[in-house]
């Protein structure tokens, strides 16, 4: 007999009325299974079952039924805070629903809608909310981390007790597994998301006694993680006991906690370590001072600029290429060049394309001189002993400025270098002082804004008072240049420090002044100010958001992007994807969508999706922003999700979008192979079309010059990542990028990408920091993180000869001849008859025509003949040497041999290589550095042994710059010819003698 399909549950919604509980019991229990079915039916009934959950004649049974009953009802309906608060009432029946077959999705929801109440509850302020957190509601979380703990789900447990404050289950976890890498994970977790700043504070300071102290023997794989954890709580005071607690049995990993430090630590944070760190007695002295000099940055700073030197893989051909193709008399090709130029040479020391072209340098006139003389401090960049050597010639002189016309702006552009060089490169009192000295006595309006650009880069995070007071004064003159320059520069130096007074004196004098250009400095000042500083810069933003003046939006725009900047801010998101498709102004627009970047770059596979719409967006100016959105966030990963979005935009109709997606298509494949990156040739070959191209538009080849410059950047041994190798912000390059979005405005602004730029160097170096010789292995194929080959010269192209136009008339003559002329040799007679044309035919004629198909026969009977010889197989690793490149993606295929003298201290790098399922073979997000390679302390296991070590030679004396080509091009000291002259009063040259060209010797 077949059972019918039930067709209403009327029948028994009907037992509810009876009056025997015996009946209604039976009834609740039946209608359970058949909410999901029949909901709307019996959601009519809701009130009386509500009713039957409050009645006290019926046992707790059937009242728990009706709980439940009630709370499924509700979840149909969707209305699910109802459906918890019935759900918390069910009691054992809710217990007993979670095992039943098919209730899955009721259950999750409900279970989602109970952890997200708990979290509301636990991290509002009030603690008399807190109190009265339901005990019911208790007791579900608990179990439901008491089930994640058994099913050893302990990420997920850890995941919510950070969001409810439960660090007690932390611990727990914890102190059950000792697995280490849950403390990482609870610190990434925590550092990662839009947690407030006192409660991510709370929670490191929480972890940080239960990371166990590191160890050489069991290579501390934490080591990173608590380096992350110190650099980002700042505090001098929980750092030295670290360092001393290894001191002097771990002394080798007390030297790579200090360089991981650097990596990720604030100027003032390890400014504070150094000044604290004990001096030490007679065994321990030379250890803290080697602690002090490896914390003062300035040996990293060495190391890698040895690194860049060394490695130094430029193409110059691509420079000489450009160089010819864009006309050196305009000023926007002349500083195109200047870019790319400075970018691909960025931190090698190596000025040879300059003094080979000192012809073009001479055609660099007013701002374009600045941008050039500048260009040396991006080439120099960590030099910081030969800076004031090399710039020299071009500083102001002690008696003042130079009267010369024009000598302004190389005097200008070389205080903008002197700050370039010394970025990055620890507290340079010296440099600092004096660029302070030129900016109060300079007069000139271009060299005041070449000193304060260098003072804010040089002073980057140091919170000189004395330095923004120099700045302050500087503004107050209310010139346009200088003024923006110190309004840039005022931020730079109060760089995160959220000084209310600084940033009310900047607000109110932005909305006083009348000049766009120091509204736009302070602006950018204000968002500087509030880096990292999260919900501390709400009411500013707010503030500077419901501005009328667009400058102070777009200023607002950046203070809320770098106040959030790498934490994935939801409601921060939100915001700006409001303002991209709202704000009246284009230019906020634009900075809205560019802005997302900084958000989001540990998380770059997130942005292809997040900007997708915004790229096709009918505004130009959105697009743009969406192309620099791109190029920032993904910079570096060969993302092929965000290639897919520019490569269409390359052929954008408006030029600036075009420029942005060159730009963007540089920063993305930046250290690419053509092995990772399916789309890195067809890219470089579009670049070299677009900037050969006289007919395309100035800015999109000015954009294909950028991207040129970037995607070669530093010799082709720097990435450009706004992460530290530990993970962590990396502040410099969030800065630098910042500021190089700000070249719509103003080119000089551009050289500051160079911030952004990262060398991919494996490093090891001993205890006594210096550099020894071994090997070590990549598991990979060589052609997959290699260099790109050089681009070939084009080819000379043989010139056809054309085929000879002959008359019929002429024809005919030469028919005749050849008749008589075959008579009267009497040879035999020939059947050829030539055919008699019309007058005034022409023939084509050619005068060496080969037979057809002569040579393809030969050709192919030589292909026959000589087998084409077969491929070669591509071994599967490859060794490298010390003070080799190695990449990001590369770090999971590298191993140390057992074997080797020098093992790491440390791992390398925790993740594995990539598996065959990630998208282009690379990690995405923070994943990319987690340990990063960088300097290494190795350990001689043969110290017995003597060692051989890399040697650095002393910069060799250049012969000078009129002397022909340079062979090494490194800079040196300086000599009244060493260096390029920018004298526009020089006298031209003389024209070249007449001459007539020899066309018939082409072939």
């Amino acid at each position: 007999m077949v059972v019918r399909p039930q067709s209403s549950a009327a029948g028994v919604l009907a037992l509810l009325s009876e009056p025997d509980p015996i009946f209604k019991q039976h009834a609740l229990k039946a209608l359970n299974p058949l909410v999901p079915q029949f909901w709307a039916e019996i959601s009519e009934h809701i009130a009386y079952i509500e009713s039957l959950y409050e009645a006290d004649d019926l046992p707790k049974e059937a009242r728990d039924s009706a709980a439940l009953l009630a709370s499924k009802v509700y979840y149909f309906l969707g209305e699910y805070d109802e459906a918890l608060s019935f759900a918390l009432g069910a009691g054992s029946a809710f217990q007993a629903e979670s095992r039943t077959q098919g209730a899955g999705e009721y259950i999750e929801t409900v279970i989602s809608k109970a952890i997200d109440r708990y979290i509301q509850l636990r991290t509002d302020e009030s603690s008399s909310k807190q109190a009265k957190i339901d005990p019911r509601l208790q007791t579900i979380i608990e179990s439901i981390f008491e089930r994640c703990i058994k099913e050893r789900e302990y990420k997920q447990a850890i995941g919510i007790a950070l969001e409810s404050h439960r660090l007690d289950v932390v611990s727990h976890v914890y102190n059950l597994t000792k697995d280490v890498s849950l403390l990482s994970y609870a610190m990434e977790a925590v550092l990662d998301t839009g947690f407030s700043l006192s409660y991510r504070d709370e929670v490191l300071n929480f972890l940080l006694p239960l990371f166990p102290p590191p160890t050489t023997r069991t290579k501390s794989p934490h080591i990173h993680a608590l380096a992350r954890l110190l650099a980002t709580l700042n505090k001098p005071s929980l750092t030295v006991p670290l360092l001393t607690s290894l001191i002097p049995k771990e002394r080798l990993l007390a030297y790579q906690f200090a360089f991981d430090l650097v990596e990720g630590g604030a100027r003032d944070f390890l400014e504070g370590v150094r000044n604290t760190l004990p001096e030490g007695d007679d065994e321990t002295k030379e250890i803290y001072d080697k602690l002090r000099s490896i914390l003062g940055g300035l040996e990293s700073v060495k190391l890698y600029l040895e690194f860049l030197k060394r490695n130094n893989r430029v193409d110059m051909l691509i420079l000489k290429n450009s160089k010819e193709a864009l006309e050196p008399r305009s000023s926007i090709y002349h500083t195109a060049l200047t870019l790319q130029n400075a970018f691909m040479h960025a931190g090698t020391t190596s000025d040879i394309f300059l003094r080979e072209n000192l012809e073009w340098l001479g055609l660099a006139s007013n701002w374009s001189k600045f941008s050039t003389t500048a260009a040396l401090g991006v080439i120099h960049k960590g030099y910081y002993q030969e800076g004031m050597n090399i710039l020299s010639p071009y500083l102001p002189q002690s008696g003042g400025e130079s009267q010369i016309q024009g000598a302004a702006y190389s005097e200008g552009g070389a205080l903008y270098a002197l700050g370039l060089i010394n970025a990055g490169c620890g507290s340079n009192q010296t440099v600092e002082t004096y660029l302070r000295e030129t900016l109060k006595n300079a007069q000139g309006e271009v060299v005041q804004h070449g000193a304060a650009l260098g003072l804010g880069v040089v002073g980057l995070g140091g919170r000189s008072s004395d330095a923004y007071d120099d700045l302050k004064e500087t503004l107050f003159t209310d010139s346009a240049v200088a003024g923006e320059a110190a309004g840039y520069a005022m931020g730079l130096v109060m760089l995160g420090s959220a000084d209310p007074t600084c940033a009310e004196e900047m607000m109110t004098y932005a909305r006083e002044t009348q000049h766009e250009k120091i509204i736009r400095g302070l602006g950018m000042g204000l968002a500087f100010i509030f880096y990292g500083r999260q919900e501390e810069a709400d009411l500013t933003i707010k503030s500077l958001l419901a501005e009328k003046d667009p400058i102070l939006r777009y200023g607002g725009v950046y203070t809320l992007a770098l106040a959030y900047a790498g934490t994935s801010d939801n409601d921060a998101v939100r915001q700006l994807l409001h303002i991209a498709v709202s704000d009246t102004s284009d230019d906020v627009r634009r900075a809205a969508v560019t802005s997302l970047a900084f958000l989001l770059f540990k998380n770059p596979g997130q942005v292809p999706r997040i900007v997708q719409l915004l790229s096709e967006s009918y505004n130009p100016h959105v697009r743009c922003g969406a192309t620099l959105a791109l190029g920032i966030a993904c910079a570096g990963t060969g993302l092929q999700d965000a290639v897919e979005i520019l490569e269409p935009m390359t052929k954008d109709g408006v030029d600036f979008v075009r420029q942005g997606a060159f730009i963007a298509l540089g920063m993305i494949l930046v250290q690419q192979s053509e092995a990772s990156s399916p789309s890195l040739s067809s890219t470089r070959a579009m670049y070299t079309k677009v900037v050969s191209d006289k007919h395309e538009d100035p800015m999109a080849r000015f954009g294909a010059a950028i991207g040129q410059g970037l995607i070669d950047a530093g010799g082709r041994n720097v990435t450009i990542s706004l992460q530290s190798r530990a993970g962590s912000r990396n502040t410099n390059a969030i800065v630098g990028m910042a500021l190089f979005c700000q070249f719509w405005y103003w080119y000089p602004l551009a050289h500051c990408a160079c911030l952004a730029f990262e060398p991919t160097a494996m490093i090891g170096v001993n205890e006594d920091l210096k550099v020894p010789k071994f090997e070590f292995v990549s598991n990979a194929r060589p052609s997959l993180f290699a260099y790109p080959a050089p681009a070939a010269p084009p080819k000379k192209e043989t010139v056809a000869k054309v085929a000879t136009a002959v008359l019929s008339t002429t024809a005919k003559v030469k028919a005749r001849e050849k008749k008589k002329a075959a008579a009267d040799a009497d040879t035999m007679d020939t059947d050829d008859k030539l055919e008699v044309k019309k007058e005034g035919d022409v023939d084509m004629i050619s005068e060496e025509s080969p037979s057809p198909g002569k040579d393809d026969a030969a050709a192919d009977q030589e292909g026959k003949s000589t087998p084409s010889p077969k491929r070669k197989a591509e071994p599967s690793s490859e060794k490298l040497s010390n003070f080799s490149r190695v990449i990001p993606a590369q770090l999971g295929y590298i191993t140390f041999p057992e074997d080797g003298r020098y093992q790491p201290v440390r791992p390398v790098s925790l993740n594995g290589p990539p598996t065959k399922g990630d998208k282009g073979g690379i990690a995405l997000a923070s994943e990319r550095y987690a340990g990063g390679s960088g300097i290494l302390i190795m350990v001689d296991e043969r110290a017995s042994e003597e060692a051989d070590f890399i040697t650095f030679d002393p910069p060799p004396q250049a012969p000078p710059a009129t002397s022909g080509n340079v062979p090494n091009g490194h800079a040196t000291r300086a000599s009244p010819n060493l260096h390029i002259a920018l004298d526009e009063d020089a006298p031209e040259a003389d024209p070249p003698e007449s001459f007539e060209y020899p066309f018939e010797d082409d072939s």
